[in-house]
């Protein structure tokens, strides 16, 4: 058994899909400020190590858009609660570049080792928010390829082609690989 770490049930109910037997903890863990994702999810693992008996999952990820130097980026979560999808709107008013990236790095930690699993989707953002599925910038995210946003998706059309999707794969094949699943 694993269990994700979160206070994020929407990020839950979306690797249960992918990992049927996942159970959630709603449990508080620092989030220090770093330059990547990596190293948000590689201190968060080891502090939960020393607090946590037992394999468990941790998710982190970020909207980096490409014309605004990568921003939000690893402070995605913080910008989000701060200005929200119509602050990144606003930014993006005059901008024609709209090209921006979503990563999820996982972070599993199991039989007292770490790894990491990262998941990148490419896209572009919108000029406006459409769609009431998913959540955070889910509303603004076009992926590559489709014209509609992730928020207009359903949660299994989505999983097909998000970030969190991917990683979420690459976590199930290896512990299917060496027998956790």
């Amino acid at each position: 058994m694993f269990k994700l770490i979160t206070h994020n049930v929407h990020k839950y109910h979306e690797m249960k899909k992918v990992i049927p037997s996942l159970e959630m903890e709603d449990m508080e863990y620092p989030e220090i400020q770093a330059d990547s994702i990596e190293e948000v999810v590689e201190f968060a693992l080891n502090y939960l190590a020393e607090r946590i008996d037992g394999n468990f999952i941790i998710d982190d990820s970020g909207l980096f858009i490409h014309s605004l130097n990568d921003f939000p980026g690893v402070f995605s979560a913080y910008v989000f609660r701060t200005i929200g999808n119509e602050g990144i709107l606003k930014l993006m008013e005059e901008i024609e570049d709209r090209r921006a990236t979503f990563k999820t790095v996982i972070g599993l930690r199991v039989e007292g080792e770490n790894f990491k699993f990262v998941g990148l989707c490419h896209g572009k953002i919108a000029t406006e928010p459409s769609g009431t599925n998913g959540f955070g910038y889910d509303p603004i995210f076009i992926p590559e390829g489709y014209d509609r946003t992730f928020a207009e998706m359903s949660t299994k059309e989505k999983n097909r082609v998000s970030h969190r999707g991917k990683a979420i794969r690459k976590v199930a094949s290896f512990l299917e690989k060496f027998g956790f699943l």
